[in-house]
């Protein structure tokens, strides 16, 4: 790929980390536990799997590979929407930390992903954690409407946004 890859991975991964916490902001202070679908996470599980994301990724990638009993440090879920963003921030920048000694060329490196099977760090930082995210903050998005919030547009617009341009 291109010259300066990692870089530009990490000036858009902080692009996603600061709507992340514009929407974890968004998230109705008293729907925590707000959960449609019985069988799925809370409005507050849901948006603290975005920072255990990149506390597991970044976790593996800095320890070359993945353990289930390996907890990364600060990982423990806050138990109030207030706690989320501010949270949330915290562990972005110890992810980011964790990948500080990161070169482009390490990014061809293989590392054992959770199942055992090699996977490029290219892929794990884009795919198992990047684009993880987007779909779960999508989800989340969907789901602080869904409770009465008011979520920010990340990649496009809402539609109070489009309705007060008019």
């Amino acid at each position: 790929m291109a010259r300066h890859e990692l870089e530009g991975f990490i000036e858009r991964w902080n692009r996603h980390a600061s709507n992340v916490t514009n929407l974890l902001r968004a998230l109705p202070s008293h729907q925590y536990d707000f959960r449609p679908d019985a069988g799925g996470r809370s409005l507050g599980e849901l948006a603290w799997h975005l920072a255990e994301l990149e506390a597991y990724m970044t976790d593996g990638v800095a320890h070359g590979g993945f353990d289930f009993k390996r907890r990364p440090p600060g990982v423990e879920r806050p138990r109030e929407v207030a706690a989320l963003a501010p949270g949330y921030e915290r562990m972005h920048q110890d992810a980011l930390a964790r990948l500080a000694s990161l070169t482009d060329a390490d990014l061809d490196r293989t590392i054992p992903f959770f199942d055992g099977r090699p996977m490029p760090i290219r892929e794990v930082l884009m795919t198992a954690m990047l684009m993880h995210s987007v779909h779960h903050a999508g989800q989340l998005t969907l789901l602080c409407r869904l409770a009465g919030g008011t979520p920010p547009g990340a990649y496009g617009p809402t539609r109070e946004v489009s309705r007060a341009a008019r």
